[in-house]
């Protein structure tokens, strides 16, 4: 383990005068950017081939519409060939994600940078994407039947990507930076110089340290059914550096939904989140690792998020369970520098079972009213047919805007996989896992999470998290999302203490019910 001190000057950063490849790969890799608001300030935008009859919520058809691919800007020729042209941003940026299943169509990706003639990086897709191009794991890599690439692709002026086949799904995650931003455009060369950042880097994102110094509050206790727990942190200003629980009890599965982590930040509530949902593991233990977190076979769950906060905080345990639980608890804190930049870490959760998948419809992750940043979420599904759940597209609303910055293709694809219906296989990666999957056409319990690095997406407003539900077939399935964020103090959601749901069985397959709805006629 590292020591206090020497993770301190490890992840100390100074604001970058300029955006460069290297100081968006060691942002990466510092936590505690996330938790103040972005400097240089910027907007995080997404390109997709989402269908361009999606227009507007009032046409249900249009919204709600399938068939995701193929779509793209516009074409144009260049030296003498047709370029299908997938985004198209002007003024200064990075690239921060691609995803596109790991399908290869032949297709040539080409990154023209600030209006230059010749692309800054010429490559096959697949290889691109996959991790068999100049940049391999952890930044390119194959998850469960889809490429992803991590790689930033920083641009003064203009970023153009296309395609020279008419492409097939994809997402482009991009940082729209303000005018005036100085940021030095990728080159080949500035990759190459920067090959031992890209090592270290690596070598962290695979390899993640949970901090152990500072100072430690503890709770090591039998917590009855009704009753909490209440863990004083030390004053402030402090922030939580890392979070260990373990939670032991007859009925694990349960106890992990029914045991509610709450934390209170200089007099705001800013945790309300089943213990095993906080963790990424949706229903039950499901061990894994991430950038931060880690939950490990012998019930010991890790979060390395960073939680500032001002004056005084303290966390709090709670059974709803019927049976007693043993919690252990651990939470490092270390000293913090508390400006008019800094924001609590906030973390809640929602649970709605039954929920019909016909007609289509929008369900809302988390709305949140105040100024911050977006960081992630889990979602746990319970689909009661073996047959594909997760059709639906996310659609994610900043500040008022009249159309989603973020609009997708299916629910696996926002969770970095493809073909979900096809597969029962689990992955983990640095800032996405499917950590659970029910079986035979993910019929049961299934869990994904996403965390977001420089993809993650501020807002000055408002910020709504919207999923669609989209089923292959009509039936009634159950979702709980848990969200993850950063905002300024009085920033305030519309999820808060949810017991009637956290304290209610885990939602389980109903064959009975599925038997009727095949004989009705809304069933397809």
């Amino acid at each position: 383990m590292i020591a206090a001190h020497q993770l301190t000057n490890l992840l100390a950063s100074s604001i970058p005068d300029t955006v460069t490849l290297e100081s968006l790969l060691n942002e990466m890799i510092n936590r505690d950017v996330l938790t103040r608001l972005p400097r240089p300030a910027y907007l995080c935008h997404q390109f997709s081939s989402y269908n361009r009859r999606s227009v507007t919520p009032t046409d249900p058809d249009g919204w709600f519409a399938g068939g995701d691919s193929g779509h793209f800007l516009y074409t144009e020729k260049i030296e003498g060939r047709d370029e299908w042209v997938l985004m198209d941003h002007r003024g200064p940026g990075s690239v921060v994600r691609i995803w596109a299943p790991d399908v290869d169509e032949g297709e040539i990706i080409r990154f023209y940078l600030d209006g230059k003639e010749k692309p800054a990086i010429e490559a096959r897709m697949i290889n691109l994407v996959t991790g068999a191009d100049f940049i391999g794991p952890p930044f390119a890599y194959t998850s469960v039947r889809a490429g992803n690439l991590y790689l930033p692709i920083p641009y003064a002026k203009s970023c153009k990507v296309t395609v020279d086949k008419k492409p097939f799904y994809y997402h482009i995650n991009y940082r729209a930076y303000k005018e005036g931003t100085r940021v030095c455009s990728f080159t080949m060369g500035d990759f190459e110089a920067a090959k031992g950042t890209v090592q270290r880097v690596g070598e962290h994102l695979a390899a993640p340290i949970s901090f152990c110094g500072g100072k430690t509050a503890n709770a090591d206790t039998t917590i009855e059914p009704g009753d909490s727990v209440s863990v004083p942190l030390p004053p402030g200003p402090v922030a939580v550096r890392t979070l260990h629980i373990r939670v032991l009890a007859p009925n694990s599965e349960q106890a992990l939904r029914s045991t509610v982590l709450q934390m209170e930040c200089d007099g705001e509530r800013t945790i309300w989140c089943p213990v095993g949902d906080f963790y990424g593991n949706g229903v039950g233990l499901n061990p894994y690792q991430d950038w931060y977190r880690t939950v490990r076979d012998d019930g010991e769950m890790i979060c390395r998020w960073i939680m500032p906060y001002k004056k005084s905080a303290q966390i709090s345990v709670s059974n709803l369970h019927e049976d007693p639980v043993k919690l252990q608890l651990a939470a490092h804190t270390g000293a913090w520098d508390w400006d008019d930049r800094s924001m609590h870490f906030h973390a809640n959760w929602r649970q709605q079972c039954p929920i019909p998948t016909l007609p289509s419809s929008d369900w809302n992750y988390i709305t949140i009213d105040g100024q911050g940043v977006y960081a992630g979420d889990t979602l746990a599904v319970m689909n009661p047919e073996a047959n594909w759940w997760g059709e639906g597209d996310e659609k994610i609303w900043v500040d008022g805007e009249e159309f989603p910055s973020h609009f997708g293709t299916g629910t696996e694809d926002y969770y970095g996989y493809a073909y979900g219906g096809g597969s029962t296989d689990l992955y983990q990666k640095p800032f996405h896992a499917q950590v659970r999957c029910g079986q035979k056409a993910t019929f049961g319990q299934n869990t994904q999470t996403r965390t977001r690095s420089l993809d993650a997406i501020p807002f000055n407003r408002r910020l709504q998290m919207d999923m669609e539900v989209q089923h292959h077939v009509s039936c009634n399935v159950g979702y709980a999302a848990a969200t993850y964020w950063y905002a300024r103090p009085n920033a305030a959601s519309n999820r808060g203490d949810s017991s009637h749901e956290a304290d209610r069985p885990i939602p389980e397959p109903d064959i009975s019910e599925q038997e009727a709805m095949r004989k009705s006629k809304r069933y397809t």
